[in-house]
C-alpha cells in the first residue's frame, strides 16, 4: 500500500471511529503532531473528510467539534502552509469564517496572509480579514492583494464596507482576544468607569422638561452592539432616548437619568448611582466588547462585525449617521453609569452608556446586562 494510500486509510479509520469516542483528545493530539511536524495537509485532508458528516441529524458533536479544533490550529499557528490549508477547510464549511478571520489576524504575519486574497477565498472571510487586520493596525498594504481587493465593488456593496480603511482613535482601546490551540481569553471592560465622577446633587434650578423620542428604529440602532446578549444568552437591554426643552447642563446628568424613569435605575438608592464622564474612546470600546466577544453564553460576532456594530451602536448614541460619527461622538458628552439596581444581573456582563449631544438637548441611553 501507498503512503498516499495508507494516509487515505488512517484517516478513514479516524472518521469511522469518532462517533463512539466519548471525547476527542486523542484525535485532537493526533492533529497537533502532525502539525508540529509540518504536515499541515494532514489536518485539511482530515477536516475535509469531516466536513461531509456535520449536516448529519444524531449527536454527531465529534465531527463539528475536531473540524473546529482543526480550522483552529490551522488558523492561528503561523506558516503560509497553514494559512493555505485553512483556507481549503473554510471553502468547505463557510459559516467558520468569523472566528477563523480572527484568527488569522492574530496568528500571521502580514505576507503570509496573501493566499486570502490572491487565492481561492470567499469575499465574507476577505471582508472579515480586513476589518480584523485593521483592528490590529496592520497596514492593508503590507498584506498582498488586500488593498486591491478591499477596493473591488464587491467589497463596497458588503455590508462592512461601511467602515473605514484605517483605524480610528476612537478605536484605540479595542481589547481583542488572545488565543491559544484550545480556546480564547479577552477582559470584560465592564463596571466603573475612571474618569470624573459627578453627583446626583439637588440644586435650586430644576431640570429641564424631558420628553421621551424613542422609537422601535432608534432602540434597534442604539442596542447594535448588545443584541447578540438577547438573541444568544440571558441578557436584557434597555435603549432609550430623551429630548429636552433646553439645554441639560452636563452636571445635571447623574439627576436626569435618576428622573427620567429608566427600568435598569428603578429602585436604585440616589447615594449608590455612579455616574463618570469617559471619553468617546472609552464607550466605544464598551460597546466594541459587547459585541465582539457576546455575553454570558455566547462568543458575540467576533472582531469585524463587532467593529460594525460598536459604530453602529455609538452612532445611534451620539444622534449621527455612521460615516459622521467619528466627528459627531468626540462632541458629545459621554458617561459611563453603573448602580447596585435590580435590574442589573451584577455578574460580569453591566454596562450603562449615557450620551448628551453637543447642544445638550438629547440624551441617549444604553443600558445591559447577563447573567450565566
Amino acid at each position: 500500500m501507498t503512503d498516499r494510500a495508507l494516509r487515505t486509510d488512517r484517516i478513514a479509520r479516524i472518521v469511522a471511529d469518532l462517533p463512539r469516542l466519548n471525547d476527542v483528545n486523542s484525535v485532537c493530539a493526533t492533529a497537533r503532531k502532525q502539525l508540529a511536524r509540518g504536515d499541515a495537509a494532514f489536518l485539511a485532508e482530515l477536516g475535509l473528510a469531516l466536513a461531509g458528516h456535520l449536516d448529519e441529524g444524531g449527536p454527531k458533536w465529534q465531527y463539528r467539534s475536531v473540524f473546529d479544533h482543526l480550522v483552529r490550529l490551522l488558523a492561528a499557528r503561523p506558516g503560509a502552509e497553514n494559512v493555505r490549508q485553512a483556507l481549503r477547510l473554510l471553502a468547505a464549511v463557510p459559516d467558520s469564517v468569523r472566528l477563523a478571520a480572527s484568527l488569522l489576524a492574530s496568528g500571521h504575519r502580514p505576507a503570509d496572509l496573501a493566499a486570502a486574497f490572491t487565492g481561492p477565498a470567499s469575499n465574507e472571510l476577505r471582508a472579515c480579514l480586513v476589518h480584523e487586520l485593521i483592528l490590529r493596525g496592520v497596514d492593508l498594504d503590507t498584506v498582498p492583494g488586500a488593498s486591491a481587493w478591499a477596493g473591488t465593488p464587491h467589497f463596497a456593496h458588503h455590508p462592512l464596507g461601511a467602515l473605514p480603511l484605517t483605524p480610528s482613535p476612537l478605536e484605540a482601546l479595542a481589547d481583542l482576544p488572545g488565543y491559544g490551540p484550545d480556546g480564547s481569553c479577552h477582559a470584560l471592560p465592564y463596571g466603573p468607569s475612571g474618569g470624573e465622577q459627578l453627583t446626583a446633587r439637588r440644586t435650586a434650578e430644576p431640570l429641564p422638561p424631558a420628553t421621551e423620542t424613542t422609537t422601535p428604529e432608534a432602540a434597534e440602532a442604539l442596542a447594535r452592539a448588545v443584541a447578540n446578549w438577547v438573541e444568544e444568552s440571558n441578557g436584557r437591554i434597555e435603549a432609550r432616548v430623551f429630548a429636552f426643552a433646553a439645554p441639560l447642563p452636563v452636571e445635571s446628568v447623574p439627576a436626569a437619568l435618576l428622573a427620567l424613569g429608566l427600568d435598569c435605575l428603578a429602585d436604585a438608592e440616589p447615594s449608590a448611582l455612579s455616574v463618570t464622564a469617559c471619553p468617546p474612546a472609552e464607550a466605544w470600546s464598551v460597546l466594541f466588547a459587547a459585541a465582539s466577544t457576546g455575553g454570558a453564553y455566547n462568543n458575540g460576532v467576533q472582531g469585524a462585525y463587532g467593529r460594525l456594530a460598536a459604530w453602529q451602536s455609538l452612532a445611534a448614541l451620539a444622534d449621527a449617521a455612521l460615516p459622521a460619527a467619528e466627528a459627531r461622538a468626540a462632541a458629545c458628552h459621554w458617561f459611563a453609569f453603573d448602580a447596585p439596581a435590580p435590574w442589573f444581573d451584577r455578574i460580569a456582563w453591566d454596562f450603562g452608556l449615557a450620551a448628551l449631544t453637543p447642544d445638550r438637548r438629547r440624551l441617549a441611553v444604553l443600558a445591559a446586562t447577563d447573567t450565566d
